[in-house]
Formats: structure tokens, sequence, C-alpha cells
């Protein structure tokens, strides 16, 4: 029909997204890795002090990518993501690969990227497999010792934050996926997009979480069942 326009869709997926394809958090029941707090490998400070320490993490959890498999949640996202007749974005706090595997396009990476690396020297942005090291020479700009993990640290700006908020500026429905609600400033997006007029606000996690509040509707459940079940009706009433 001419002159139709269909309403837009914002998606904001967490760790629960991944959870099920069985990546790994690193994070122990006692809140370290071998000993350490997670800040203490994850700070722009603890690169500089310990850059060894930092890239051993962060390798560990590159090579972990490779012993996982996107699930039925990432599947159906990305059918959402081809089926869905109005504007769409999909923006994600984690830093696996799983979301493109399963054949993603317009996604946002917010905390960046576990198989990217990133030149401090020169700001090329690269894809890298293997390990890194602080040997490691830039392939741009030849310099070695200036890489790092190309990921969002605490106390860093996450990326993209101008289209972001553009995008809950004028977001008809939102979706929640997997998250925790208490990283910021993500945590803070459904409040955004009920406080631009977002009707349709949609939490989907295992239970509530400090920010369920801001939603007008929760579906509890694994990921694998809720979000394939939220698609389908999402695609059958577009």
């Amino acid at each position: 029909m001419a002159g139709l326009t269909h309403p837009s869709l914002v998606i904001l997926s967490g760790a629960g997204l991944s959870a099920e394809s069985g990546v790994a958090t690193f994070r122990g029941a006692d809140g370290l890795w071998e000993g350490h707090r997670i800040e203490d490998v994850a700070t722009p400070e603890a690169f500089k002090t310990q850059p060894e320490l930092v890239h051993r993490f962060y390798n560990m959890r590159r090579a972990s990518l490779k012993t996982v498999e996107p699930n039925a949640a990432h599947d159906a996202l990305v059918r959402l993501e081809r089926e869905w007749p109005g504007p769409f974005l999909h923006i994600t706090q984690n830093v696996d690969d799983l979301n493109e595997r399963a054949g993603a396009r317009k996604l946002l990476h917010m905390h960046g990227q576990l198989r990217q690396v990133r030149c401090t020297w020169c700001r090329a942005v690269l894809t890298w497999d293997g390990d890194l090291e602080t040997s490691s020479a830039c392939p741009e700009c030849a310099r070695a010792g200036k890489l790092r993990p190309d990921i969002v640290w605490f106390g860093e700006m996450p990326y993209y934050i101008d289209e972001i908020m553009r995008a809950l500026e004028t977001v008809d429905i939102f979706l929640c996926i997997g998250t925790s609600g208490v990283v910021y400033p993500a945590a803070g997006f459904a409040r955004l997009a009920a406080e631009h007029g977002c009707a349709r606000l949609i939490e989907m996690n295992l239970e509530r979480t400090g920010i369920s509040d801001h939603f007008t509707e929760q579906r509890h459940g694994a990921a694998t069942v809720v979000v394939p079940a939220l698609v389908g009706e999402l695609l059958s009433a577009s």
C-alpha cells in the first residue's frame, strides 16, 4: 500500500544470547579469572602495566571461539533481520562472532570484537585469528608492541554511541535479549527508548533484572526458546 510505513525495530543483545552456544564467561563463581579480577585484565591501566597477562586473557577468549557455533536464537535474529519490513538494527554487547557466522549484517558491536585488533600507533583495525603478543607487529605500520585487542575496556567509551542514540530516538519496538541490566550505557537504552515514545519494549531473559520495570513485556526462558518464538510472532504480525 502506498505510503505505508513499517515500525522500526532495535535489538540489544548480551551474554545470554550466546550462553547456550557454550561461550565461556571466563569469570568464576568468585568473580575472578585465574585469581585476577576481570577488571584487572580489561582496563587500559592493566594493559599498560601487565600487557602479557591481558594478551593471554584475550588469546584464550579468541581461541575459544573456534569451539562454539551459533544457536537457534542467533539464527532467529538473522531471520528477523532479513524479513523485517521496516528499519532494523541489532546492537550487541557481545564480542564473539556468532551473530556474523549466523549471517547477521545490520549489526553493531558496541564493545568491540575478539577477532579484531587495533594499532594504537596508526589506528588500523585488523582481523586477527591467532594469538597476540607484546612483540606482534602491526601489518599496516610495521611497529611492534602497539597492537591491542579491539575491545572496549572498563572506563572506555563504547563504539557507535551516536548511531545507537539516533536509533533509540525513533524506535517503535525495542527487544532486549540476555543482558544483565547492570552495564551502562546499555542498561539505560530501554529507558531512553521509552522516553522517546517507544510503545513496545520486550525483555527476554532467564529471569527479571534490575531494569525489567522499563519494559512493557517480559519473556522468561532460554534464549533458544523465547527468541525464535517471539520472532515468529513479530513476523506473523508484520
